[in-house]
């Protein structure tokens, strides 16, 4: 709401108070989207320029997003890895929420194992907050996969099993290794960590924007939908592409190609 962008920049504002506010803006219900994407950030610079903020898809208090936006995709570690990519390209801090790395998605408990007092209160028009705070799961093939040896708060759900650790672990395909790789995309690219954002005009289920630190200057283009898509920036522009992401979009002559759920990185000339 603007009332509360307003709080984040009264509290971020200069180098006396706090260092950024943690933003709610994505943890709703309502599916990610370029529009979305584009009115919160935007609305955010405008009336909290001087502040900072932290975007996050999901938390200990809400549904994982890997259930609530990413169920009804045709390719959904695809998916996954698209909007996790677009997350982390924003302008701010970026935090992630434990088992997100791995595609977890939301558990479903029985009333028995539940710990949470909404959950029991409420059960079963509200089943509570459990069922995105069982444990990480490192390894499938020890007990409690490899979080504790003695009895867990909350079991591990058997579906989680083959999203383990130890199960994604080196597969470069992988929701686990494309988060690291884009971790270090991220780092070797300071623009996508400091810079201000400016956002290209496009439609439909894609989104792009340009990251400017200094010189340096990165467009970041995603399709966040199953079919392929072209995005015209305009005119015969030289576009050097930027590796070390894990995406295969194309650009040429002033136009991105991007494959179902993809993404392209570069520099315009």
């Amino acid at each position: 709401s603007q009332r509360g962008l307003e709080v984040v920049a009264a509290y971020t504002a200069g180098d006396h108070r706090v260092q950024m506010c943690y933003s709610f803006d994505f943890l709703a219900p309502e599916k990610i989207s370029g529009p979305k994407v584009r009115s919160v950030l935007e609305a955010f610079g405008r009336v909290a320029s001087d502040g900072w903020s932290c975007w996050a898809f999901s938390n200990h208090d809400v549904m994982r997003h890997a259930s609530r936006w990413a169920a009804g995709e045709t390719d959904r570690t695809a998916y996954l890895k698209v909007i996790s990519a677009l997350l982390m390209s924003l302008r701010g801090s970026v935090c992630l929420y434990q088992g997100e790395e791995l595609g977890l998605g939301e558990a479903n408990l029985a009333f028995e194992d539940l710990q949470d007092p909404y959950g029991i209160r409420f059960w079963p028009e509200f089943k509570g907050r459990d069922g995105c705070r069982t444990p990480m799961v490192w390894d499938d093939s020890r007990p409690n996969a490899g979080f504790s040896t003695g009895k867990p708060w909350l079991p591990v759900p058997q579906d989680h099993l083959p999203l383990s650790v130890a199960r994604q672990e080196g597969d470069r395909n992988s929701l686990l290794e494309h988060y690291r790789r884009f971790l270090a995309f991220r780092r070797a690219n300071q623009s996508l960590a400091k810079g201000d954002i400016e956002f290209l005009a496009v439609e439909g289920d894609a989104i792009a924007f340009a990251r400017r630190e200094g010189n340096e200057q990165i467009v970041c283009a995603f399709n966040l939908g199953n079919e392929p898509v072209v995005l015209d920036l305009g005119g015969d522009r030289s576009m050097q592409a930027l590796a070390g992401h894990g995406f295969s979009g194309k650009a040429e002559s002033g136009a991105i190609r991007l494959g179902s759920y993809g993404a392209w990185f570069g520099r315009l000339a």
